[in-house]
């Protein structure tokens, strides 16, 4: 009775080995050959003298895909092959083996099992053919012994020459014992390889083998470099060869510029999107609006230009200006019969695109939607691509690329951290080469390598280091314009103001708010507003609607994550200023206050994006609640109380801004959380309730830098929080500084400030 080998009771690879330690010479005929695979066997081949005494491999069909070398194969009407096809599908086939090569990530075990394959070819211990007759997918062991009862052994089924075929997948294979039937599977086996279309392919495999990366040959560094260098520039060379700048922009646009139209086109065209990531001040709507024109004249393509409302005149200007086929729409007209009423555009472009990094969002949605709806190619223009998180990048590529969309890359570092591509499939159920892949990764590395596919991004030393020109007499780099003006690069030199205070003062307002107090009491804050979604009764009281169901499934509960990064903006607001620190703390007591309200009175809370999913806009505190710049900050409870009432009901009259959720369906638990931060932040504001400008330390030595140092240069003073600025605009003013502007996201022309 034959003896099953299925990889699963009995290994193909167990029963080969055993007989090989046995046999003089063997006789393979496969359908595919894994170049790698040969270590499972290379030793007991080592054994075997050559020339007769050797392996003999035939290879019936290298590569899977059937149709394609159905068509390749085929016989002339006589019924042969001619001898320029064979040569040229044995040149294609050698290709084959040559790119297995490339497959995976190369190890020293792999290194050492190719060199003994090279060095088996070469003395003549393996012979390697290829079938090229027909297609032949034969799987075929056939092992010569010196044994008197069983000299001839064979193996026949379905396992190819791979690592897969004889150890790992499960396969269906028997032995051939019976000694006519194994002599009759040999008499097969010699008619193909004495065939005139069995082509021997070993000095080609020599070759290809001495020229990988497993060759003893050692290579300079500079090849490699230059090897490298060649094939990650293959995709912005065929950009820049590819797409043509439109006539009207070519002497306008900068060679960096320039350069950046094609890439990113290249990338618009063959990905269906493009990030261009450029720092401020290097053109970044110059370079989407040639794109634009480029789509437009190359694809008669129009343009929807989605950008926030204070840049809808600046983006209009361009509109004119090129004649671009555009209609620019502010992102703050965007509702629910946006998608239905806009007409088809071929490509949008969205300014400012980190503003759409909430997919939970409903401009997002319905953003996403549009695009998806009308098959629009996407530029997304952001010098900021992320905030907090790895997901801002992802959420926005999410507006042109499916969740699951095989992306042709995945996140190999993480792949590699969770033990490879086939425990990650096991794992999460899904490719690895998806953005969803990605976004279980925390490695920067994996991101960096995800938008190198997707983003162009130029800064400004990338630009002096390429594209600058040298001034020997000023010893400075400059960039010259198309109108023949020169623009030369500034060199930035950081010097530190300085100013200070008595830590040993106990009334001084900074001793108080660096204190060890203040740092434990903001690290001990429950922040339950933050995480709601972890406050879901189980049994609530009454039964959601279908809406709050929606809105409960988008509360966040990244709890930890979240409540961090709040704690964190809390440092960075007290790192900006004292009283924008105090109005932070003030609102949160008021926003505590209003969901108390809620509760107490079994009221609908009022979820807004604070509140909401994952990593929402969360602090963007640019709300009047609470602002006060120049007086002491409110303490009272009963104050709070009464401006948190004030604050429902006019979120109430204000409905449609918001999300409402019955406060039924949360555990009285939430009271108590909430109740217990109020104490804990007023601790804190109690510390500095008598905040006095004409103390601020910070303020007084800005004051001196402007009025004294500087007094007869432009200053721009950048801060991350717009309280903090009008903080500044406000106290600066009541000490006489003049011509001065406060600049934030809500100023409809930032430009005309700056000129």
């Amino acid at each position: 009775m034959p003896k099953i080998y299925d990889n699963i009771e009995n290994y193909l690879k167990s029963g080969l080995i055993t007989t090989l330690e046995s046999s003089y010479r063997a006789d393979f005929c496969v359908g595919y050959f894994n170049l790698r695979g040969w270590k499972l066997l290379d030793e007991q081949i080592e054994r075997f003298s050559g020339e007769e005494q050797c392996c003999r491999l035939l290879v019936g069909m290298q590569r899977p895909e059937e149709e394609l070398l159905r068509t390749a194969l085929a016989r002339t009407d006589e019924g042969l092959m001619d001898n320029p096809r064979a040569l040229a599908l044995k040149k294609e086939i050698a290709l084959s083996f040559r790119q297995q090569l490339t497959f995976g990530l190369p190890t020293a075990e792999d290194e050492y099992s190719l060199q003994k394959l090279k060095q088996q070819l070469k003395q003549g211990k393996i012979k390697v053919k290829l079938f090229l007759g027909y297609p032949l997918h034969a799987k075929l062991y056939l092992l010569y012994r010196e044994d008197k009862l069983a000299p001839l052994i064979a193996y026949v089924g379905s396992s190819n020459l791979t690592m897969a075929g004889l150890s790992g997948q499960g396969e269906l294979n028997v032995d051939v014992l019976e000694q006519d039937a194994a002599q009759k599977l040999s008499d097969w086996f010699d008619n193909r390889w004495n065939d005139m279309w069995s082509l021997d392919i070993s000095r080609e495999l020599v070759e290809i083998l001495d020229e990988s990366w497993a060759s003893e040959k050692l290579f300079l560094p500079y090849y490699i470099y230059l090897k490298m260098a060649y094939h990650l520039s293959q995709e912005a060379r065929s950009g820049i060869s590819d797409y043509i700048i439109p006539r009207e922009l070519r002497e306008e646009l900068l060679p960096f510029q320039a350069n950046a139209v094609s890439i990113a086109a290249r990338h618009l065209d063959k990905r269906g999107g493009v990030l261009i990531g450029d720092v401020v001040g290097l053109g970044k709507t110059l370079t989407a609006t040639a794109i634009a024109k480029l789509f437009e004249e190359t694809f008669f393509t129009e343009t929807l230009i989605i950008c926030p409302k204070n840049l809808t005149e600046m983006w209009g200007d361009y509109v004119h200006r090129y004649q671009l086929r555009a209609r620019v729409m502010s992102i703050s007209l965007i509702n629910k019969d946006f998608v239905g009423k806009t007409r088809r555009y071929r490509v949008v472009i969205i300014d400012e695109s980190h503003n759409l990094r909430n997919r939970q969002g409903k401009r997002y949605a319905l953003v996403r939607e549009y695009i998806e709806k009308n098959e629009s190619r996407v530029i997304l223009l952001t010098a900021t691509p992320y905030n907090k998180s790895y997901l801002d990048i992802s959420n926005q590529l999410r507006l042109f690329i499916a969740e699951d969309k095989d992306i042709g890359i995945g996140p190999e570092r993480f792949i590699e951290s969770v033990g490879g591509s086939t425990e990650f499939m096991a794992r999460y159920q899904y490719s690895p080469h998806t953005l969803l892949a990605f976004e279980k990764s925390d490695f920067s590395e994996d991101w960096q390598e995800l938008l190198k596919t997707y983003m162009v991004r130029r800064t400004r030393t990338f630009i002096k280091n390429n594209y600058a020109l040298w001034d020997e007499s000023r010893k400075q780099y400059y960039i010259p314009f198309g109108d023949g003006t020169i623009n030369y690069f500034p060199e930035r030199i950081p010097k530190k103001v300085q100013y200070s205070f008595d830590e040993n003062d106990p009334g001084d307002l900074y001793v108080k708010l660096y204190s060890e107090r203040v740092v434990d009491t903001i690290n001990s804050l429950h922040l339950a507003r933050y995480g709601l979604g972890n406050y879901l009764g189980p049994n609530p009281r009454k039964k959601p609607s279908k809406e709050e169901e929606r809105i409960m499934a988008n509360l966040s509960r990244a709890g930890k994550r979240l409540m961090g990064f709040c704690r964190t903006n809390l440092f960075k607001r007290l790192e900006s200023s004292g009283a924008s620190f105090l109005i932070s703390l003030a609102r949160h007591v008021l926003r505590n206050y209003l969901f108390l309200y809620a509760l107490e009175k079994d009221l609908p809370f009022p979820i807004g994006q604070q509140e909401s999913a994952d990593m929402d806009e969360f602090l963007e505190e640019d709300d009047n609640a609470g602002e006060n710049y120049g007086v002491a900050i409110i303490t009272e409870k009963d104050k709070y109380r009464q401006l948190a009432e004030e604050h429902y009901h006019r979120c109430q009259r204000e409905k449609s801004k918001y999300g409402w959720i019955s406060s039924q369906l949360f555990l009285p638990e939430l009271v108590r959380l909430l109740e217990e931060d109020v104490d804990a932040i007023l601790s804190i504001i109690n510390l500095a309730r008598h905040w006095d400008p004409r103390e601020d330390r910070h303020l007084n030595a800005l004051e001196k830098l402007i009025a004294k140092t500087h007094r007869k240069e432009k200053i721009l003073v950048f801060t991350q929080f717009a309280d903090t600025a009008r903080y500044l605009e406000e106290q600066l003013r009541s000490r006489g500084i003049k011509d001065l502007a406060c600049v934030t996201g809500a100023v409809d022309n930032p430009t005309a400030s700056a000129r």
